[in-house]
């Protein structure tokens, strides 16, 4: 399920201003080269253009109309021409040419469509690597973003396309499957954010032949800034509703500001009382990983965090993650890769969009912010560091877990989940199964890949409690704040 591959054609001027030439292996060497231009081949632009502009069969009562589509896909090829260029100027410092590419390709974005189709994502590319050149070039400075909270954007990325949708309902289908039998079950969820995964979790558990089992949420989050305290409010919200369906539940608010802070006595896990155990990351591992060609010496928090899971026992540990490539050093490689990745993100975003709402502009900020730390950051400034499923079952089958394959049930679930989702069986999304993993497709190309792993001997919480802090194993001590709610919505602060 991995991306599918594109070319890029190191060329002179001349010769790629042809935007001519064979596919060649994608990032030759050599191709950070000062003076070289980098040019996506033809042949493969058409993955960066929606199903419907795909070239028809002409007709003399469209000769105008081709024309005219021709011409702006002509301009929208030497549009992804200028801005690859740029970001491989960018690379190799001749910061002079790349804010001469940037303003060829700013006069271009001036004269397409920029609300839908290639010019839609260019333009976020093209802020983008404004950012990056400024302050050299102030006048390149992109617009201020949107004056929307992160939570406010997650929201509304929700309600914008299926994606979390696909997160949430595969990773509840597989803690089901774990809990199952089980009289008291425990979730430790790594972002909690507004809480949007567990109503269904809670429902489906009400539902539960023999009664519901005693549910514990542990959600995650950072430190309360000015007067919200919004685990509170979550976890208030998720306590009414559980005893709304008769669920026994007690809720644990935890704030650390990295998940490599975390310790096992701040999830209040003891052992042998036979509380079966879930860990739950949704879109939140790739922010632990480091450039690959980083001190191997260190310990990343990606490990720190891993070893922590792996030493709890947990009956499963539900992981989705963006299917993508974009944790290479070299801003040209994932700047290309983001580029096709986006563009595919932003055509299946506009199947199921609400045609420039609210929920469209703010949906469309969240990815936006992603491109631009993707673009704009280096080394520990860099969080979204996309990794393909490859990778992190190499990682995680390396940190002592193993794979709990999805079966065929999770499939048609999960297909049936994206139909409602979608509200159409030929909006052009799809699920994709591969050696047990779930994938959401836009026109079969992955997205988004769910997983589900467990430790070996994970039946039941059986790691000893900790004390503060991880000095003695290279582990950093962080600060933390514990809110706690019952199910009659009382708090209580540890």
């Amino acid at each position: 399920m991995g991306l599918i591959p594109f070319g890029l054609l190191p060329m002179d001027p001349a010769t790629a201003a042809t935007l001519t030439g064979a596919i060649s292996p994608p990032f030759p060497a050599g191709a950070a080269a000062n003076s070289a231009a980098y040019c996506i081949d033809p042949a493969l632009f058409a993955s960066l253009l929606p199903p419907g502009r795909q070239p028809a069969a002409p007709a003399a009562a469209e000769t105008t109309r081709r024309r005219q589509e021709e011409e702006e896909e002509g301009a929208a090829i030497r549009l992804v021409h200028l801005l690859v260029t740029c970001a491989g100027a960018i690379q190799s410092g001749d910061y002079s040419a790349a804010h001469g590419n940037l303003a060829e390709a700013r006069a271009i974005l001036l004269v397409i469509t920029t609300s839908t189709g290639i010019g839609r994502v260019a333009n976020h590319f093209a802020d983008a690597l404004a950012q990056r050149l400024f302050p050299a070039y102030p006048q390149a400075a992109p617009p201020d973003p949107p004056p929307a909270a992160p939570a406010d954007l997650y929201s509304h990325f929700y309600d914008a396309g299926p994606y979390l949708n696909f997160a949430y309902s595969t990773a509840n289908q597989a803690i089901l499957d774990a809990f199952e039998g089980c009289d008291r079950v425990h979730v430790v969820d790594f972002a909690l954010m507004q809480g949007l995964q567990w109503p269904t979790l809670i429902h489906a558990l009400s539902q539960r032949e023999g009664g519901p089992p005693r549910l514990r949420i542990t959600g995650i989050g950072p430190q309360p800034t000015g007067a919200g305290d919004e685990l509170r409010e979550v976890g208030v919200r998720l306590a009414e509703f559980a005893r709304s369906l008769g669920v026994p539940f007690y809720f644990q608010g935890v704030c650390v500001d990295q998940l490599d802070g975390l310790s096992n006595w701040m999830l209040k896990i003891v052992p042998g009382d036979g509380e079966a155990l879930a860990f739950n990351s949704i879109l939140q591992l790739h922010r632990l990983l480091v450039d690959p060609d980083a001190d191997p010496a260190v310990p990343a928090p990606i490990d720190i965090l891993l070893d922590l899971v792996t030493e709890l026992q947990p009956r499963v540990f539900t992981v989705v993650e963006q299917e993508a490539d974009h944790n290479r050093p070299p801003l040209l490689e994932r700047f290309t890769n983001a580029l096709f990745h986006y563009a595919a993100m932003f055509d299946s975003m506009a199947a199921v969009g609400h045609r420039g709402g609210a929920t469209d502009s703010l949906a469309e900020a969240y990815l936006r912010a992603e491109i631009f730390d993707i673009v704009c950051g280096e080394g520990s400034a860099r969080a979204e560091r996309h990794e393909p499923l490859g990778r992190w079952r190499e990682r995680l089958a390396r940190a002592g877990l193993t794979q709990v394959p999805f079966g065929r049930n999770e499939v048609q679930l999960a297909t049936a989940q994206l139909l409602r989702a979608t509200s159409s069986p030929g909006s052009g999304y799809s699920i994709l199964e591969c050696a047990g993993s779930l994938a959401l497709a836009w026109h079969d190309r992955p997205l988004y890949a769910a997983t589900a792993w467990s430790a070996a001997g994970g039946s039941a919480a059986g790691a000893v409690a900790g004390t503060e802090g991880r000095d003695n194993n290279g582990r950093r001590k962080t600060s933390n704040g514990s809110r706690e709610i019952n199910s009659t919505g009382n708090l209580a602060i540890a």
